[in-house]
């Protein structure tokens, strides 16, 4: 008998220390899981997670309970545990939830933002420049994000910041920007530069006006995304 296939989930956990402890496995679950190491619809099989991490199914059960919470898992009692997949419509509601809590957060932020913040914007736009120069899908995905959360931190209001991250979280799964083709990601990615030039000139309008044509461009990006690979649910539930 062929020795079983590691799903593909497991096949991405990185830590194997015998006994972990349930927030080491959340944390790892949750890491496979935001950075599209196990897509939407992926079987999050309790047994090899267990056998993976040695422990017992029960803080295997715990930490998917958490995630369950969170958004990025579901759980049918038939079914088992899957990564969480959503409908088109809901992915384009979260994106409206992004960019409204985003725009509120550089509201603050222009006002609140020092120079270690200027730095931290810069360094984020030139990891993110740099992943586009060398064509690299799932760095621009990964330092997109930063580069937002880097214009979005100086706000210091920590439950939006929480509220905008998990929203972040829920769309993560389905890798949208690494789908993004070479067009329309050097057109994003001049939207991140007049937003990176309004944050550092404090300019509040410009920013907001700058943001607010990115997630014009966003929203069809999201409109094009393939409908037939199965990382989306047809109907909600």
């Amino acid at each position: 008998m062929p020795p079983r296939r590691p799903s593909v989930l497991v096949t991405n956990l990185a830590n194997r220390d015998p006994g972990s402890s349930q927030t080491v496995i959340l944390e790892e679950l949750r890491r496979v899981i935001l950075s599209g190491g196990a897509p939407p619809g992926t079987p999050i099989p309790v047994d090899e997670v267990a056998e993976h991490f040695g422990v017992s199914r029960i803080p295997i059960r715990e930490s998917l309970k958490t995630l369950i919470g969170e958004g990025l898992v579901d759980h049918r009692a038939n079914a088992g545990y899957t990564v969480a997949r959503l409908t088109v419509d809901e992915l384009e509601e979260l994106y409206l939830v992004r960019g409204v809590l985003e725009s509120a957060a550089h509201s603050v932020a222009v006002t609140l933002a020092d120079e270690a913040d200027d730095v931290r914007a810069r360094e984020a736009y030139a990891a993110l420049d740099r992943s586009v120069l060398e064509d690299d899908l799932t760095a621009y995905h990964r330092e997109s994000r930063n580069f937002h959360l880097a214009l979005a931190s100086p706000c210091r209001m920590q439950r939006l910041l929480h509220m905008f991250e998990s929203a972040w979280n829920i769309t993560e799964p389905v890798q949208p920007m690494s789908q993004v083709g070479t067009p329309a990601r050097l057109q994003l990615h001049l939207g991140h530069r007049d937003m990176l030039a309004a944050f550092l000139a404090r300019d509040a309008a410009a920013l907001k006006a700058a943001t607010d044509r990115h997630n014009e461009q966003l929203d069809t990006v999201i409109a094009a995304l393939p409908t037939d690979t199965g990382i989306f649910r047809d109907t909600p539930g």
